[in-house]
């Protein structure tokens, strides 16, 4: 059936469509301003001439930032703890999450609530990282990925789980599959969609993180990209300054548009470590209504 709009219908459908259009702008624009900053004359961008589109098209600034030598190790080191932290926090966090879930699970109420506890009180700073130095953790790579429960992460999927028709589960069981192979072959796979959004929380989380590096790194093989933007952020001056010395001592002619300046330096690498991030996260966001409808609302 049709229904007829009002005037008000009408009005009210536009100021909608304007309203997220404008919010939208605004979301966007933040990133745009920044690309159109590191393709730009860098002189017009330190005087803060670049403002809606760029001005001096190169793509100087990208080649020389990615030319640091740090730089490559430090992308093989996040992409390694994203990857395989990733990995073991949604393995790990969906199994326990299955095991709270039977009641046959000696205790399972006391440790569900155990790991619920962690979201409200912790240890604090120091005894944290007292206890990553007693387990000699400190200054390796695994103090990147020993952490893969979330709490939050544990609440979605057991939610999530306790929505699937137990007769799923059952019919399985008559069939003579244990535990393991119906958490692998059955609750994995009907568990996608929420698996996949904490994969995103979880992989966006790693990506991001630089704090763990500051108190527990000082290997700088073991640097992660985002440490290495901060370093980069707080000493852009000198950055820029020494990579100029650097091209004037080879001899190298570089137009003085592209030359690099603190700003430029900025914003190249901030560009460069957020670029992956805005590329993955349309592949997931498909999961994500799903996901956390069902995994944070039980029946």
């Amino acid at each position: 059936m049709k229904t007829k709009l009002t005037v008000i219908d009408v009005l009210f459908d536009v100021f909608i469509y304007a309203f997220f259009t404008i919010f939208t702008l605004m979301c966007i624009f933040p990133f745009y301003y920044i690309f159109i900053n590191t393709v730009s004359d860098n002189e017009l961008v330190a005087a803060g001439q670049i403002l809606l589109y760029p001005r001096g098209f190169h793509l100087g600034n990208y080649i020389r930032i990615m030319q640091m030598r740090a730089l490559p190790q430090a992308v093989f080191v996040t992409i390694s703890r994203t990857v395989l932290g990733t990995f073991l926090s949604v393995l790990c966090t969906a199994f326990l999450a299955y095991l709270i879930t039977k009641k046959q699970m000696w205790h399972r109420k006391f440790v569900y609530r155990f790991f619920i506890i962690t979201m409200y009180f912790n240890a604090g700073l120091i005894p944290g990282y007292l206890n990553i130095r007693a387990l000699h953790l400190d200054n390796t790579f695994l103090v990147y990925i020993i952490g893969v429960v979330s709490a939050f992460n544990l609440i979605l999927v057991k939610t999530y789980i306790e929505s699937i028709p137990e007769s799923i589960e059952e019919s399985a069981e008559i069939d003579g599959a244990g535990y393991l192979t119906i958490f692998f072959r059955l609750m994995l796979p009907l568990c996608l969609p929420i698996l996949a959004t904490i994969a995103v929380f979880t992989a966006v989380g790693h990506w991001n993180s630089f704090m763990d590096t500051l108190l527990y790194i000082r290997n700088s093989r073991l640097y992660t990209l985002q440490f290495l933007l901060w370093q980069y952020l707080n000493e852009s001056t000198a950055l820029a300054a020494a990579m100029r010395s650097a091209m004037a001592a080879g001899g190298v002619v570089v137009n003085p548009a592209a030359m690099l300046t603190t700003t430029s330096v900025k914003m190249t690498v901030a560009m460069v470590v957020t670029l992956p991030v805005l590329f993955v996260y349309p592949f997931f966001q498909r999961y994500f209504l799903k996901g956390i409808m069902i995994g944070a609302v039980k029946g």
